[in-house]
């Protein structure tokens, strides 16, 4: 009777903490409501308080050329970018590769972006010719799939030269390298400035021209190819994203994501419910402990790469809070309680992005590098195999290989070098 009891008592306590926690948060949407209602009294745009960051005003900007922006590329991230460069104040211009895509863009010119970032935002134009793009965009976001960079960079080649900077959003590990050496195969010399980030926002299309920004990263690192290039690029990203940091070398920035780490685990460890297109939400319902604990595997993995290479990682359970704000106390408990994963849902297949991005573009070259620098990775390692088995492509093939990055000569030490350089 007395464990009957103290079980009822237990109950009734959980239940009230839950009705606290349930009324806490409905008083922070309060709040959050009442501050953009506040906000959208004096102006027709406005952040989110929630989104944790300001939007730069560029029109004062010294350098008006950084007002010519233009993206490549017409999906989620893309139009979350023309969202907040517009929001900035920068003429955004769009690339598509469809005549029919751009015309439609054109007809339209604007883009509505809800909660994180509120408002209608205007677009300059559409382009499917890119002498035209190139023409009128001084600083370039491709904001496609990292799969795409090479085609990308061929298309653009002859119409690109020193006075551009191109950025790739979502680079994955070495994007920078490939695109800038799909420039030189192209027989370009006078090579824009590039520099690779991550995406920075979490977002969807709901509708036409109208994109749901549910988050939007505060922080993350951002690299061009060498040290000294880096240099160069920091000013015009710091411009725009004024949160991002220069990583050490363009092994950091590539360890550093948690897209890299996270993906392929949740997503082979739950390959039954998405092969049979069963939806959850990804990071809350695709995880538990156990899980957890190959994340925190790989993760040890990925820092010993970075040693090897002359750079440090921060915990992936802190990578996230700066990302987003969440409790860092552990990763599991950083990982359930990101505000936007709530809405973060399984794909519907297995031929995704988690594999061809981020097993393709950063699980194969970190092993590469690993086994340059002698270091055993076998949570990795087995990623990319069952990765491989699964989707039935050979990743170790087919992949951003140092090879293909033009690093299948060097040995560790003249890989630091080069990219310290």
């Amino acid at each position: 009777m007395g464990d009957v009891s103290a079980f009822a008592v237990s109950q009734k306590l959980r239940s009230q903490s839950d009705v606290s926690a349930l009324e806490a948060r409905l008083a922070t949407i309060a709040e959050t409501q009442r501050q953009i209602a506040e906000l959208l009294s004096t102006r027709t745009t406005c952040v989110s308080p929630a989104a944790g960051i300001a939007i730069p005003e560029l029109r004062a900007h010294p350098d008006k050329s950084i007002l010519s922006t233009g993206i490549v590329g017409t999906g989620n991230s893309a139009h979350a970018l023309a969202s907040y460069l517009s929001a900035a104040g920068c003429d955004v211009r769009m690339y598509s590769r469809s005549p029919i895509k751009a015309d439609h863009i054109n007809s339209i010119r604007h883009v509505y972006s809800e909660d994180r970032i509120l408002g209608r935002f205007e677009l300059k134009g559409a382009y499917s010719a890119p002498r035209d793009f190139a023409k009128h965009c001084k600083t370039i976001f491709v904001a496609t799939v990292a799969t795409a960079y090479r085609e990308v960079a061929e298309t653009l080649a002859p119409y690109l030269n020193s006075s551009h900077t191109i950025i790739l959003f979502s680079g994955k590990f070495g994007g920078a390298r490939e695109f800038q050496l799909q420039l030189l195969a192209k027989g370009l010399s006078d090579l824009p400035k590039i520099v690779e980030t991550d995406s920075l926002f979490a977002c969807r299309l709901v509708a036409d021209s109208r994109v749901w920004i549910r988050g939007i990263k505060r922080w993350t690192l951002f690299s061009s190819v060498t040290k000294s290039q880096t240099e160069v690029c920091a000013p015009i990203i710091n411009a725009y994203f004024p949160g991002l940091t220069p990583a050490t070398n363009l092994v950091q920035r590539g360890l550093t994501d948690f897209g890299a780490l996270a993906h392929a685990p949740i997503a082979l460890t739950n390959m039954h419910s998405i092969d049979r297109a069963e939806e959850f939400l990804f990071y809350y319902q695709g995880m538990t402990p156990r899980t957890v604990a190959i994340l925190e595997q790989m993760e040890e993995e990925f820092r010993t790469i970075a040693k090897a290479y002359g750079c440090d990682l921060i915990p992936m359970k802190d990578l996230l809070d700066r990302y987003y704000g969440c409790d860092a106390s552990d990763l599991y408990s950083a990982m359930t309680t990101v505000p936007n994963y709530r809405h973060s849902l399984s794909p519907k297949t297995l031929n995704h992005r988690f594999f061809y991005e981020d097993v393709a573009c950063s699980l194969v070259p970190f092993e590469q590098l690993a086994r340059l620098a002698g270091k055993e990775t076998p949570i990795l390692s087995s990623m990319i195999s069952l990765a491989t088995c699964v989707v039935g492509e050979d990743f170790r093939k087919t992949g951003r290989t140092l090879e293909s990055l033009g690093l299948g000569d060097f040995d560790q030490s003249e890989i630091v070098r080069f990219l310290n350089s």
